[in-house]
């Protein structure tokens, strides 16, 4: 767990490097949002975390509810800007919330839920070229026959939903449910326990647009990628499970994956995270899929570094310099490979934290409240440490103590001092009652001032 002097209420997650970046790791920062794994007590805070790639919290919102949880926390564009978006409620494997917009000061700009009465779930949050939102629900439905998979004629099932949500008004465009085109029969997954629970036959894990306008949607527990029609919700064709309109080709059969997503060169991004009764690890994977003779190859698979099966989460993500960023689920840790499937950067979290996804992006931060400074007196003398952060800003590069008679009167003492991580130290001997700081970008230009502290002595 971290601790800062100048942001005492800031816990976030440890985070330990195990694959220094290379000369080949992609620019842009990393975007996950630590939160405890199922039954996993932890003094580390939840909520969504942008680092450096020294393992260096940039920005992080620390929940103040231990019951919820932040997902799918990265950078998209809404309405031409870039923007951070993250999905943030309640989970007990299928999400109960609402999602959420910031821009680069991170002030929040929109804020939305499901529409026609359904709660929003965590496992997809996708910004459109139209200003629109899919998202994913969990819907329950009772009065199904399960018998024909061994359970109750009158059972009780949750479906799939697919919804696409026009964020300013919150209209709903379109919707799609797995049981109008999706038997349970097609369900790799086993029957509740207990009777009073509904049996998630499907499961709906990723929604992305494809170069048609048409939507692939994953269901982890059909092992199955629907490509559907965005107008009528007919199924054109399968990728993977009992009902492949596709031969899988050597290597490219998936199980219970998650994050499909097709690439502007036509192949399709997923994480396979595996089966453990017949799969060594879990992979990510870029399938090229032949539409006209209905073929499906494996052109590349990255494997986990650690040779582990992920249960459940992940992501895959094709970066600007054809790089590869995975986030490994429900194992700690994510990772970043060449094209060719060279290890360039790798780090984890403490064993009882997990992120949903992992991404890489560019980010620009300025934050719209002010520096934070903390003050310590040497106890004699004229010295003391002042520590320095600015939660969200990515422009600064150094630090100036200023120091004065009075708050509006400060002036600059000594010289500028180096950020160091999100947190920088300095030690500066002054008989003035007030210090405070300024942050500053590369050329020495202001971009924000804390504060004054005091009267110190």
């Amino acid at each position: 767990m971290r601790s800062f002097r100048s942001r005492p209420d800031l816990h976030p997650p440890t985070i330990d490097v195990l694959t220094p970046p290379h000369d080949k790791t992609a620019s842009g920062y990393i975007f996950v949002a630590p939160k405890n794994g199922p039954g996993e007590q932890s003094p580390n805070q939840d909520g969504p975390l942008i680092l450096d790639n020294s393992g260096e919290p940039v920005w992080f919102y620390a929940l103040e509810r231990e019951d919820e949880d932040t997902m799918d926390f990265k950078v998209q564009y809404y309405q031409g800007e870039p923007v951070i978006t993250f999905w943030k409620g309640h989970h007990t494997g299928f999400g109960q919330g609402e999602y959420v917009i910031l821009d680069s000061s991170y002030k929040e700009i929109a804020r939305f839920g499901a529409g026609n009465g359904y709660l929003g779930d965590h496992h997809e949050f996708l910004i459109t070229d139209e200003d629109t939102a899919l998202i994913t629900i969990y819907g329950k439905v009772g009065g199904i026959d399960l018998s024909g998979v061994g359970g109750p004629k009158d059972g009780a099932v949750r479906e799939g939903i697919a919804q696409e949500v026009e964020i300013e008004s919150g209209e709903v465009i379109f919707e799609w449910h797995s049981l109008e085109h999706v038997g349970v029969e097609d369900s790799y997954a086993d029957l509740p326990k207990n009777p009073a629970y509904a049996f998630d036959y499907f499961h709906i894990n990723s929604i992305d647009v494809d170069h048609d306008s048409n939507l692939l949607i994953s269901s982890r527990n059909t092992s199955t990628v629907y490509k559907v029609d965005r107008k009528s919700g007919e199924v054109m064709w399968r990728l993977g499970g009992e009902k492949s309109s596709f031969e899988m080709g050597p290597g490219a059969r998936i199980n219970f994956q998650h994050d499909a997503r097709r690439q502007p060169d036509g192949t399709i991004t997923i994480f396979d995270n595996g089966s453990v009764e017949t799969d060594d690890r879990t992979y990510g994977i870029v399938l090229e899929v032949d539409e006209d003779n209905m073929i499906t190859t494996l052109v590349r698979r990255y494997p986990h570094p650690e040779g582990r099966i992920v249960g459940t989460q992940g992501s895959v993500q094709v970066l600007p310099n054809d790089n590869v960023f995975i986030g490994w689920g429900s194992n700690p840790l994510f990772s970043e490979f060449s094209r060719d499937g060279q290890l360039l950067y790798s780090a984890s979290f403490p064993p009882q934290v997990e992120s949903y996804r992992a991404f890489r992006f560019p980010w620009r931060g300025h934050p719209g409240d002010d520096p934070a400074v903390a003050v310590v007196e040497a106890g004699s003398g004229d010295e003391i440490t002042i520590f320095a952060s600015w939660n969200g800003a990515t422009e600064v590069a150094g630090w100036q103590v200023v120091a004065g008679s009075s708050p509006e009167k400060l002036e600059p003492v000594g010289s500028a001092a180096p950020r160091e991580g999100f947190e920088t130290a300095m030690r500066v001997k002054t008989s003035e009652a007030y210090v405070g700081v300024e942050a500053r970008d590369s050329s020495g230009r202001v971009l924000g001032s804390s504060r004054a502290v005091g009267p110190i002595g």
